[in-house]
């Protein structure tokens, strides 16, 4: 344990976040999601919903600000509907940390994959909302 860091936090992704450069991206995957079949740097984060985990990274981790989309979620697929409540969660942790932050851009299914496939890590979370996926592209911490 380390003061003023989240309890919510492995040292695998405390880590990770650090290591992370300006642009890489890190997603924050529902229990759905087939996190390992599409990178080999997935990190467990079981029984943790995303808005807590959130609220435990964005203290410590800079949200793009040259990025157009630099908070990417998942769209429906033909025939689902979204729950607004879930993408309304997530934005209510995320201005609380980030006022400025841009809206959530929503990524076809395929396309949110082959994302992850680049991303930096891949955090498997125990969120069980349904397109609850979120993709984080840091940016440059202040000085």
């Amino acid at each position: 344990m380390l003061k003023g860091i989240s309890a919510l936090f492995s040292p695998e992704l405390l880590a990770t976040i650090y290591e992370m450069g300006h642009g890489d991206e890190i997603v924050l995957a529902d229990a759905h999601f087939p996190a390992a079949s599409l990178n080999p740097n997935v990190i467990r984060a079981d029984g943790i919903r995303i808005p807590d985990l959130l609220d435990a990274i964005l203290p410590l981790f800079e949200i793009d600000s040259y990025e157009e989309y630099p908070l990417i979620m998942m769209d429906a697929e033909e025939g689902d509907e979204l729950d607004s409540a879930v993408e309304k969660s997530y934005l209510n942790v995320i201005r609380n940390h980030c006022p400025e932050a841009p809206a959530i851009y929503r990524m076809e299914r395929f396309e949110f994959y082959s994302r992850a496939e680049d991303a930096f890590a891949i955090v498997a979370t125990g969120e069980l909302a349904k397109y609850g996926n979120i993709i984080l592209k840091k940016g440059v911490t202040p000085v």
